[in-house]
């Protein structure tokens, strides 16, 4: 290792469910593309350590808990570290599983462009940049990155990033149920289909709809009906979301997953839908809405371990 101080840093940024969305590719600047939609932003996530030390050529080291390969997380830091002769290493660990709507890969990219821009001495703002553009171009999703910026009910009022995306926020109390019952999604494969992606849009117009009226139950109400139009579900999310409806759950598939997000309407139904889940073995997890977005955590924490 050359000589040098070595420094550390790390970042957390939330996962995320949409409920509905309509893409938005029309404008000339990428950073301005992306989708109009709805969702929540969890308190579970990605979290970023990050290790970087002086070298003779800039050089990436990206690890991670989970036996894949991170193409867009590694894009993100690498488009921050650019030629800068530094050696960066980056730790990412995943409280919820990827390709399954989760927003990982978003999650992923802004967690490692934040924790690079942090050691390198770049601003919050070209992190937010590469990350959306890693994910854009990477086809992890339409807007993740902006819509996890900050906490709670999001709603993507305009696509991209800011300044030239528009997102509100909404904080919210309830917990929501969060679970996978079959393989993950490749969202690229999905995002690839023009065909689709216009079956989409037509389904979407229930986004005004929460936009003016932007409760958990308004957007509960409209991703249910984004769900039963659009007919991405696989057959099993088909036949958990009818089981927890009958028990009094308002449940939509988390856009694009095996996977589902669920509200009970009352704590008998809470019991009902627990109860179900638990018999058919299907894993799920309980999570609040995040209180806050995308964030560099304070504090001594050691990056790695010797």
């Amino acid at each position: 290792m050359d000589d040098g101080p070595v420094r550390n840093a790390v970042a957390f940024a939330p996962s995320h469910v949409t409920g509905l969305f309509a893409p938005a590719l029309e404008s000339r600047d990428p950073r301005g593309r992306g989708s109009t939609g709805a969702g929540i932003v969890l308190e579970a996530g990605v979290r970023a350590i990050g290790r970087i030390a002086p070298a003779n050529r800039a050089r990436l080291n990206l690890r991670n808990d989970i036996a894949h390969s991170l193409p867009i997380s590694g894009d993100a830091a690498r488009r921050l570290l650019a030629a800068r002769p530094y050696r960066l290493e980056i730790r990412l660990s995943h409280s919820l599983p990827i390709g399954q709507g989760f927003g990982s890969s978003a999650a992923g990219a802004l967690a490692s462009a934040l924790v690079t821009a942090r050691l390198i001495g770049r601003p919050r703002r070209d992190a937010i940049e590469v990350a959306h553009l890693a994910d854009l171009f990477g086809r992890g999703g339409l807007g993740g990155v902006a819509a996890i910026l900050d906490g709670g009910l999001e709603v993507r009022e305009l696509p991209g990033i800011p300044p030239y995306g528009r997102i509100s926020h909404r904080p919210i109390t309830a917990s929501i149920l969060v679970g996978a019952v079959g393989r993950p999604l490749p969202s690229p494969s999905i995002l690839r289909q023009p065909r689709l992606l216009e079956r989409i849009q037509r389904a979407a117009d229930g986004i005004d709809r929460v936009r003016s009226n932007p409760t958990v139950e308004e957007l509960f109400r409209q991703s249910e009906a984004f769900t039963d139009r659009v007919g991405l579900a696989p057959p099993e999310v088909r036949t958990a979301i009818r089981a927890l409806r009958r028990r009094g759950a308002w449940v939509a598939q988390a856009m694009f997953g095996a996977s589902f997000f669920a509200l009970p309407r009352s704590r008998a139904a809470r019991r009902e839908v627990v109860k179900w889940l638990i018999d058919h073995g299907v894993r799920a997890i309980e999570l609040g809405a995040s209180r806050q977005g995308a964030r560099i955590e304070r504090g001594p924490r050691r990056a790695f371990s010797a």
